[in-house]
């Protein structure tokens, strides 16, 4: 038969301490920069919201205040354009931060697992492990632009 799997017939060896030490602290580093990649998205968010809602105001003071004249059509076009791109932004923003937690969560997963293998229970128990997510990836979006990206 084509395409059947062998059976594994290789015996786990036990991990290094010290190796499984640090590879959990690697995991652990990651995760952390993970969250720290996380407070910079957000904070480039909201910045950007901030923008969004100062060009909005602007356009109603404008639309409010100008008089009729040939170049309102085509300033206002231009206007659209960069809340399109604003809208984009935020859609991407969207998409990171579901990865950072997907990646995160695995990370952590990883990291629990070879603590619990490499050093067994607690004292106090059985040591919990995060369960890993069930999905390779959250987001299947490749591409982006403005309204075309499902926000989770």
């Amino acid at each position: 038969m084509l395409n059947t799997p062998e059976p594994d017939t290789h015996v786990a060896c036990p991990m290094p301490l010290l190796a499984a030490a640090d590879l959990q602290d690697n995991l652990m580093t990651a995760g952390h920069d993970l969250d720290r990649l996380q407070t910079l998205l957000s904070h480039a968010c909201d910045e950007l919201m901030q923008g969004f809602y100062g060009a909005t105001d602007q356009i109603r003071s404008f639309v409010e205040s100008a008089e009729a004249n040939s170049q309102t059509p085509d300033m206002l076009a231009g206007v659209t354009r960069h809340l399109g791109t604003a809208i984009t932004a935020l859609q991407f923003q969207d998409m990171a931060s579901q990865l950072i937690a997907h990646t995160h969560q695995r990370l952590r997963n990883c990291a629990d697992r070879l603590a619990r293998e490499t050093m067994g229970d607690d004292d106090d128990g059985y040591t919990v492990v995060e369960e890993a997510p069930l999905r390779p990836n959250p987001v299947t979006q490749d591409e982006m632009d403005a309204g075309s990206v499902e926000l989770f």
